[in-house]
């Protein structure tokens, strides 16, 4: 789940996932022997999380809206481009805020947790292509 950054200093890290377009998670040793994963990319505060799964689904979320910032956003607030971006992309955003599983946001919805599995499948699946077709257009 997403962690200030202030919580726990840092005593090494590499790069756990890189992406296009200088987008990467970094994997950080904290000094207490943690293991946290840092999304980085340009014009974004950055967010640490404890699961490496929701770093890189926080990622893919990224790039399915074309990059979002959630300064100003307040603490329980969603960017507005997630919520543009339908149903399957703000559940996908939600799967990656604290305390929030595939059982609370199938009740949340009134769906089944296979439902809400696909609806990531498919943000995946859009992130790839997006990143995918970015490539052959140049951008590294």
């Amino acid at each position: 789940m997403p962690e200030s950054d202030t919580a726990a200093a840092s005593t090494d890290s590499s790069a756990y996932r890189e992406y296009i377009l200088d987008v990467r998670i970094v994997e950080r040793t904290t000094v207490e022997g943690d293991t946290r994963y840092r999304f980085e990319a340009p014009d974004h505060e950055g967010i640490t999380f404890a699961d490496p799964e929701m770093a890189t689904l926080y990622a893919d979320v990224y790039f399915d809206v074309n990059g979002f910032q959630e300064a100003g956003t307040g603490d329980r607030g969603v960017p507005p481009t997630v919520i543009q971006a339908g149903r399957d992309t703000l559940v996908a955003y939600f799967l990656t805020q604290e305390g929030v599983d595939v059982h609370w946001a199938a009740s949340f919805y009134g769906e089944k947790p296979e439902k809400i599995e696909r609806y990531v499948s498919r943000v995946r699946k859009r992130a790839q292509k997006i990143r995918e077709g970015a490539r052959e257009h140049g951008h590294a």
